[in-house]
């Protein structure tokens, strides 16, 4: 089958890719197709899973506060986010009929909060342009000869095209249809990728699985998601902290910091402020460092002043005449939960056992002291030293990708190979959590298909 402009990959960029190529096709008047080829059964298979399938599909950030949070790759960004601002993407969505919410933080949401609405958009957006949308169609196969490409199916369908985008992810999900097809047919084309990992993924504390590190993956540090909790990490589970600091050291050095909400899972430690400490503490556990999280409970409390209204509240408890034959273990557990949700205390005091002094007595058993001291340094400094991390079967991102300096950032052509493209995560390019990554995924595959389509116009 021949087609003008072939996009590989149906997710957000390769969908953005093939409509603003269409787009500007059919505004031109011009006789030209474009194909999209995805190996799944329905495209935009990881767009459903994104914000626990509510889909936070950007944040309207205007681009200095934005491009804070794209932690590679801003510069390379900066031109395709101007082509499709934020809140371009937004209006770009409502036109098509989906009614959007802006919530906490700048993030956009589908009204509906459900993730495939912003998948039946894209997709009702393309076929309003005449692209072809081929599923279950995986690419096994990519050439360049004699300025068009040839491609060929894992069932043996073979197409050719003038240009071609590569739009298929990175190793992220792999259940989505990440499998890194696109690093290989980019390297098979003269490109570098850069070293790719797992980001804003869960970090897993010592003592927090059962299992030890499974070394079949390939990657130091891997964690399977799925190796069973210990009894620290069964305590833990299921707890969400809000408004909390937490701190990165690598080394035993302090590296990055930050302030949000804190899931404890199945995983690990995620929510927003363990993603965003991620990156950087994956790349440490696979280069062989050693890392830790520091967790402050009352980061708005200075040291001093929290140590001396943790001994005033265990005076209070102490004095209580309902404490008068309640022993000291139960005691510090009323104390405990004056200073954090009842539900943490189990997980707090597992692992922090030093809250409590045992002392044995002769003749007199076994005497319980509270170190309040103890208490007040834990909750400013709730240390985790980090046994590896989740990787890529849960991971939001793929860190590293096609090397962009390879790439022209205003028209997301290779520098490589005339009439080749890139977009999304193929690319090395990833951001914090937020919509900071669907956004570029759109912003960069609108950029690709328009000038996919210029190209052609000539």
């Amino acid at each position: 089958m021949k087609s003008d402009i072939i996009v590989i990959g149906g997710g957000a960029s390769g969908l953005m890719a093939a409509y603003a190529a269409a787009d500007t096709l059919v505004a031109a008047g011009a006789d030209a197709s474009v194909t999209i080829l995805e190996k799944m059964p329905r495209p935009g298979r990881k767009i459903m899973i994104t914000g626990k399938g509510r889909c936070n599909f950007s944040n309207i950030k205007d681009w200095n506060d934005f491009s804070v949070h794209i932690r590679s790759g801003a510069s390379f960004v900066k031109p395709s986010f101007f082509n499709l601002t934020s809140q371009a993407m937004l209006e770009f969505l409502e036109s098509y009929g989906l009614k959007t919410v802006v919530e906490r933080g700048d993030r956009a949401f589908p009204q509906s909060h459900h993730a495939s609405d912003v998948v039946d958009t894209l997709v009702n957006a393309c076929h309003s342009r005449g692209v072809k949308i081929e599923t279950e169609c995986e690419v096994s196969s990519v050439a360049f000869e004699k300025g068009a490409f040839a491609l060929e199916a894992a069932d043996g369908r073979k197409y050719s095209c003038r240009r071609l985008i590569i739009a298929t992810g990175g190793l992220s999900y792999p259940s989505s249809g990440s499998s890194g097809d696109g690093y290989a047919w980019a390297s098979a084309l003269g490109h570098s990728i850069k070293q790719c990992l797992p980001s804003l993924t869960a970090l897993v504390p010592k003592g927090y699985k059962t299992a030890s590190e499974i070394i079949s993956s390939g990657m130091k540090g891997h964690i399977d998601r799925s190796s069973p909790l210990s009894e620290t990490g069964k305590a833990l589970c299921g707890i969400q902290l809000k408004n909390v600091g937490l701190s990165l050291s690598i080394d035993g050095k302090a590296v990055d910091s930050t302030f949000g909400d804190v899931d404890f899972t199945d995983g690990g430690i995620e929510g927003p402020a363990g993603f965003q400490l991620s990156r950087k503490a994956v790349k440490a556990l696979f280069n062989g460092s050693k890392a830790s999280l520091s967790l402050d409970l009352k980061s708005g409390v200075p040291a001093e002043e929290l140590a001396q209204r943790v001994k005033e509240l265990w005076d209070e408890v102490c004095k209580d005449p309902r404490s008068q034959h309640i022993r000291e273990k139960e005691k510090c557990r009323i104390l405990l939960g004056k200073l954090m949700p009842w539900d943490l205390i189990p997980g707090f005091t597992l692992c922090n056992p030093d809250i409590l002094k045992t002392e044995r007595l002769p003749r007199r058993g076994v005497k319980t002291t509270v170190r309040t001291g103890a208490i007040a340094k834990a909750l400013k400094d709730w240390n985790f030293e980090l046994a590896g991390y989740v990787g890529y079967e849960r991971a939001v991102v793929t860190a590293g990708g096609v090397n962009t300096d390879q790439v022209l950032p205003k028209t997301m052509e290779s520098r490589l190979v005339a009439g080749l493209y890139f977009c999304g995560e193929v690319l090395d390019i990833d951001s914090d959590t937020g919509g900071y990554n669907l956004q570029t995924a759109f912003s960069t595959g609108c950029l690709a298909g328009l000038n996919a389509a210029r190209s052609i116009l000539g």
